[in-house]
């Protein structure tokens, strides 16, 4: 597989276009796959579901800043990580079915801390998903919550953009 090298926008903007990011296609294995995961969610989260009507396939990709002379900054594909690489996730959605909006949520793996979303529209958690908000109105203790506070990130995706049928969404992250 050859590497892929794309110039990576800048996350001070609030719109960001991701689809040049990615070469990679959804292909009928990665559909399987995804609508079997959703599956077993759904059968373990069943009085969620009844409230949650759209059925979402998941995707994402994992791609490393690099940054050269010539170049300016680049994303490459995240083959290798060392500590202080600058990773951005890119996490591709496909409503399956059903109407309304929806929300995505991803855990932070532990290896990394959370430094900023593609749009600023996120909501954040430091206790492992179980409160909601602003990174800057978050607390722990006594303190304010800081970006390697972070465990989980989530998006609310409205019904209109839902009713587009895709969509994708980025955040960065800092590798501990």
């Amino acid at each position: 597989m050859r590497a892929l090298t794309i110039p990576l926008p800048p996350f001070a903007t609030n719109r960001v276009d991701v689809r040049q990011w990615t070469n990679r296609g959804l292909n009928h294995v990665t559909m399987l796959r995804a609508a079997a995961i959703i599956g077993s969610c759904l059968a373990l989260a069943a009085p969620l579901a009844a409230q949650a009507s759209p059925a979402v396939a998941l995707d994402s990709a994992v791609f490393v800043e690099k940054t050269s002379p010539r170049a300016g900054r680049m994303l490459e594909p995240a083959a290798r990580l060392a500590r202080g690489d600058r990773v951005v996730y890119v996490v591709s959605w496909y409503r399956m079915g059903g109407q309304g909006g929806f929300t995505v949520t991803n855990p932070l793996p532990r290896s990394v801390y959370y430094q900023a979303s593609a749009n600023g529209d996120e909501e954040v958690s430091v206790d492992g998903g179980r409160t909601w908000g602003k990174l800057g109105a978050l607390r722990l203790g006594s303190r304010s919550a800081t970006p390697e506070d972070v465990t989980h990130v989530r998006w609310r995706v409205a019904p209109a953009t839902a009713a587009q049928g895709q969509g994708r969404i980025a955040y960065s992250a800092i590798v501990r």
